[in-house]
């Protein structure tokens, strides 16, 4: 195959004159993106028209899906030969393997210095083909069955005159504002009748990938977007520099916050309904020194399973969890990181709990997921609603339970403790390290031991760790150190047999989008408030020693011994419970 550069491919080819190769150079020079870009971005060509004339001048055969060429074979290993991040980074997919010869489709043929590199490092003659980069992306994520882009890929791949009524996302999306014609508006004034589409398809992809945050920002020359999926951020196909802006905008209109403001931080929600669910989002604006930074917090009611047995509870823990949170009166501590789960922990143990005959009460920030038949308040602290000021309203509300989403401060703790004083079952969150830690917390804060010590039910702690993969999950020989940890930190009793244990590591597969995990699961530590405890709370509440050893003594048992019982049931991996329970 002969070497030529685009510029001229595309001149002898009467694909562009001599002036638009020109322009297109310029524009490809100022904005650091290559010649083919910028021929399409400034609209003198198509990517398939600029294919043809490559394929025609190089006689290098056109692929693409309609002639039935650009689909790679299936049960010839492709995928081992050409690694997927090798494949993304440089636009192209394997789609044969035939003997010596290996079919490589590409919107780059004409770099033989890519085409040397592929020789060498596959060890067979490449048999190039030349299709659109768009077709090649959507190609490269379903035959490595990853779900990298899709959607917004083929956002990203329409024309940018396509009219906005078109571009609406479709009706399985219905976004909840009441600003849309002024978004269309803006839109169309910005030439950019794909913001809305493509603000659309963004939510839609990071719902189906089960998305849990979704970040979007800008650095000098790109943008970033990335999806928290299993608490572990996965980068995706982003809007344009050019689309940005707008992009912004549009979650913007749709949170009701101010356009205009990009100096100050800004908060709010919004509401959308994906194929009959409702969806709430959670939205954070944060300026930077390269332009805001937008954080969209996913809380979908529909994914999450109020159902005590399913959210990672060992049978001892359950039990104790439950008698704490059936007595009449007294206080329940969950401690752990934001985003760990606690709020859908006591939800799941109110839903367990409620009956008709109890009044339930609830001040939180913010309110996550609406309960039926629990009175649930949103902290408005701005007007004076603060979580102690709604604390004292409820004590007049005649309550049996009340759930208060985070003790932040003296005052807030105090009237915990009020409340559970008079007769009340007060169930909270604290940040703290370790379940214990929160009674050191608490006494800091200026509570009395003697009274922590009375009214204290239980304190607990709890992580998440993510759920192996059922499809793809494979049997390995651990290390000795790491199998004799698992027997020995597991804590049970009798201590299981080494040589019968059968550990499991991720893999990855297509139903995983190749992490290997398919889900979270929490680990605890559950710490019931026993006579001995509540005798070393009173005389000695900031000795830690003093209250593991006895916490230990009546057969609790920490976050790592949780977790490492998961190891033992197949559930997660060795390595993900080190990572998680570090502190331990």
């Amino acid at each position: 195959m002969q070497q030529m550069k685009l510029s001229d491919i595309l001149l002898q080819g009467k694909v562009l004159s001599q002036e638009q190769i020109d322009k297109a150079s310029k524009h490809a020079e100022q904005t650091g993106v290559r010649l083919r870009e910028s021929v399409v971005k400034l609209g003198f060509a198509t990517e398939e028209a600029i294919a043809m004339a490559v394929s025609k001048m190089l006689r290098v055969p056109f692929a693409s899906k309609e002639n039935k060429i650009l689909v790679p074979e299936k049960d010839q290993s492709l995928a081992t030969i050409i690694d997927e991040r090798f494949a993304r980074d440089n636009t192209l997919v394997p789609l044969f393997l035939d003997d010596s010869h290996l079919g490589v489709a590409m919107a780059e043929p004409e770099n033989i210095l890519l085409l040397d590199n592929l020789k060498l490092m596959t060890g067979f003659e490449i048999e190039p083909f030349i299709a659109a980069k768009s077709q090649i992306m959507k190609v490269i994520d379903e035959f490595y069955g990853s779900s990298g882009g899709g959607l917004i890929d083929k956002v990203m791949a329409k024309k940018e005159d396509e009219s906005a009524g078109d571009a609406t996302g479709g009706d399985d999306v219905d976004v909840t504002s009441d600003a849309k014609l002024d978004l269309d508006k803006m839109v169309a004034e910005a030439r950019g009748a794909q913001v809305v589409t493509l603000v659309n398809a963004i939510l839609k992809q990071a719902i189906g990938e089960r998305c849990s945050d979704i970040h979007l920002e800008r650095y000098d020359e790109r943008v970033m977007l990335r999806f928290r999926i299993h608490g572990v951020l996965y980068e995706r196909t982003p809007p344009s520099l050019d689309n940005f802006a707008a992009v912004v905008s549009r979650i913007k209109i749709l949170t009701k916050l101010d356009i205009a403001e990009r100096r100050l931080p800004q908060d709010g929600s919004f509401s959308l309904k994906i194929q009959n669910r409702s969806i709430d989002l959670r939205v954070s604006i944060c300026p930077t020194v390269f332009g805001e930074k937008v954080v969209m917090r996913i809380l979908d009611k529909g994914a999450v399973e109020l159902n005590i047995d399913k959210v990672g509870f060992e049978p001892r823990q359950k039990v104790d969890f439950l008698k704490a949170a059936e007595s009449p009166h007294g206080l329940i501590f969950l401690t752990g990181p934001t985003g760990s789960g606690k709020t859908t922990t006591l939800y799941t143990v109110l839903n367990t709990i409620k009956t008709p005959e109890m009044n339930f009460m609830t001040i939180e920030d913010p309110v996550e997921f609406k309960l039926e038949g629990i009175n649930q308040v949103q902290v408005r602290a701005q007007i004076g609603l603060t979580f102690a000021a709604a604390l004292r309203s409820f004590l007049r509300q005649d309550p049996d339970v009340i759930l208060v989403g985070e003790v932040r401060d003296q005052e807030t703790a105090q009237t915990c403790m009020r409340a559970a004083l008079t007769g009340h079952l007060v169930l909270s969150t604290l940040h703290t390290n370790s379940a214990l830690e929160s009674i050191v917390r608490l006494t800091d804060m200026g509570i009395e031991p003697f009274l922590l010590s009375s009214c204290l039910r239980m304190v607990a702690a709890q992580r998440l760790v993510r759920t192996l993969c059922p499809t793809c999950r494979m049997v390995v020989q651990p290390d000795k150190d790491v199998l004799a940890m698992c027997v020995k930190d597991s804590l049970l009793d009798p201590p299981p047999d080494p040589a019968k244990l059968v550990i499991y590591q991720a893999r990855g597969c297509p139903k995983c989008s190749q992490t290997g995990y398919s889900g979270r699961i929490a680990i605890y530590e559950i710490f019931y408030i026993t006579a001995k405890l509540r005798d070393a709370i009173y005389k000695k509440s900031g000795d830690m020693t003093l209250l593991k050893e006895i916490a230990v003594s009546e057969g609790m048992w920490n976050l790592r011994a949780s977790g490492w019982r998961k190891v033992i049931a197949g559930i997660t991996t060795p390595e993900e419970i080190m990572s998680i329970t570090i502190g331990d």
